[in-house]
């Protein structure tokens, strides 16, 4: 049998990049500036384990550009994790604030390691001595940590711990995500869902201004893969703050469909019992309930798809029987480059991930700046702040969208393209 090539999530990355920067005409020098990753880091670090054994274990860190402002990205744990991963999730990065016009670069970070086969002890002296390892190019004015796949506040809270300990005095800005006892930020933990939200919304309103979309709030359904904590929180927020119609949420472990459409109580009530577990929790005796695959809900005819798992869900052996019309993504690379040319012939509009999943790095900022001056703001300010941020980036894609007459994604990256190019310009080569 012949091996299946893996496919290069970075090089999908720098082709979708690339398809912007032929639209844009951009200097084939500031190309090769911006693709490539400024600085990577790969680590192998001892950990002692609860038997008294040693093992070592790799990580990376991966800062890609830092001409707008300090490097910025989450760290994973997952037994999947690779430089290539670590490369590509950087380079979003980059681009994912630029989008909003947050003076950050673009970095990514992760171990390779499956967490939950570990004890919470050695968990924490992985993650501490982890990032004693990579502080040698990591600081709150140089690369800010955050939580991402397997990673959480407790996490953070070592992380911030440890950076603060070996320099002798506490340090709030060294990571965002943190818990709010030790200077998380308020809105933080939903961030991420609530900025995809918000992107749907406003991708509804764009749709219908274009007579693309005829059918009332109530009308319109949505199916959410992943229930993590972006899908989790994007089934929250679209449930508590919008009319539309929840039918669809998975996780891993496969998902539920309710034709009737999920309440805020109900979704309150999984993440609940989801909470310390891996997989969803539901009573399918319940009535109205039906067991699906996760395939089947992305292949469901619903208006709205929202593909909130990990990378490369919908691909080119999948796209052709994706009904939505809508697609909005929650997680990092979920749509392969074929997957886009095949769902872009059939008309399906396309909200790309570095925009509607940067609420997470918006709110991100807001708790680094509210950090480095001691001074943090209530939530209601958050969430009007991230709202304004993430509506003022999906209005200025969209008419940047109708300049080039391209996707969606396309003029993204040619507006995040633009503002990193023009600091790049301005700042010159040293020496």
């Amino acid at each position: 049998m012949e091996e299946t090539k893996k496919v290069s999530l970075y090089d999908n990355a720098v082709k979708q990049f690339d398809r912007a920067a032929r639209i844009m005409e951009l200097d084939r020098n500031l190309r090769e500036v911006l693709i490539k990753p400024k600085r990577e880091l790969t680590v192998n670090f001892p950990v002692r384990m609860d038997d008294g054994s040693i093992k070592v274990f790799t990580g990376y860190r991966v800062q890609h550009n830092v001409s707008r402002g300090p490097a910025k990205g989450g760290i994973r744990y997952h037994p999947n994790v690779t430089l290539d991963e670590v490369k590509a999730l950087a380079f979003w990065m980059t681009w994912k604030s630029a989008v909003v016009d947050i003076p950050y670069g673009g970095a990514k970070g992760g171990v390779t390691v499956n967490p939950f086969k570990l004890s919470d002890s050695e968990l924490e002296r992985l993650s501490r001595r982890f990032f004693s390892e990579i502080q040698i190019i990591i600081g709150e004015e140089k690369d800010i940590p955050a939580p991402d796949v397997n990673t959480d506040g407790q996490i953070m809270a070592w992380w911030m711990d440890t950076y603060s300990m070996n320099i002798g005095h506490t340090t709030l800005g060294i990571v965002t995500g943190k818990p709010l006892e030790i200077g998380g930020s308020e809105g933080r933990t939903e961030a991420t869902g609530r900025g995809v939200n918000i992107c749907i919304e406003e991708a509804v309103k764009y749709l219908r201004d274009k007579g693309k979309l005829n059918k009332k709030d109530e009308a319109i359904t949505v199916a959410i893969q992943g229930f993590g904590n972006v899908g989790s929180y994007l089934a929250l927020t679209l449930t508590e703050e919008t009319k539309y119609r929840l039918v669809a949420i998975s996780d891993y472990s496969g998902g539920f469909y309710k034709e009737s459409g999920f309440t805020a109580e109900e979704i309150r009530s999984l993440m609940d019992r989801t909470k310390g577990r891996k997989a969803l929790l539901l009573d399918v005796n319940e009535e109205g309930y039906k067991e699906i695959t996760n395939e089947e809900l992305l292949k469901l005819d619903v208006d709205v798809l929202a593909p909130c798992a990990l990378e490369n869900a919908v691909n080119e052996d999948n796209a052709e029987e994706i009904r939505a019309k809508l697609i909005v993504e929650g997680a990092n690379g979920p749509l392969t480059p074929e997957a886009d040319e095949i769902l872009l012939s059939k008309n399906v509009f396309i909200v790309p991930d570095f925009l509607a999943n940067a609420g997470g790095v918006t709110v991100s900022y807001f708790e680094w700046v509210q950090g480095l001056q001691w001074n943090f703001w209530e939530l209601e300010d958050i969430r009007k702040a991230l709202h304004k941020k993430m509506k003022n980036a999906f209005c200025d894609v969209a008419q940047t969208m109708g300049k080039y007459e391209v996707d969606m994604r396309t003029a993204a990256y040619v507006r995040a393209i633009e503002r990193v190019a023009n600091a790049t310009k301005l700042r010159g080569i040293y020496p």
